[in-house]
């Protein structure tokens, strides 16, 4: 990979510089809910697709962002239980 000036780029600089890359101990579900949260908080920030998606809803625009900023809390439901093996 390299950067716009030509220097490549390694892989532990890129993680730093983008939170959302993970690393490699993050589990499937860490990965789903940090994606899901993102694409959430990018309808969110849009408000000409915020829009889209209260027309397509027949809602008003405030109850669909308010749901979807419920759905950030756990966007792909409870987290799965770990088990320890003692």
């Amino acid at each position: 990979m390299s950067n716009p000036g030509g220097a490549s780029i390694s892989t532990d600089q890129l993680k730093a510089r983008y939170i959302g890359t993970g690393h490699a101990d993050m589990s499937k579900y860490e990965w789903a809910t940090n994606q899901h949260r993102d694409t959430l908080a990018s309808h969110v920030g849009h408000y000409d697709q915020l829009s889209y998606y209260a027309v397509a809803q027949n809602e008003s625009i405030g109850r669909v962002r308010s749901r979807m900023l419920e759905k950030m809390l756990q966007p792909c439901g409870p987290p799965p239980q770990k088990d320890d093996v003692n």
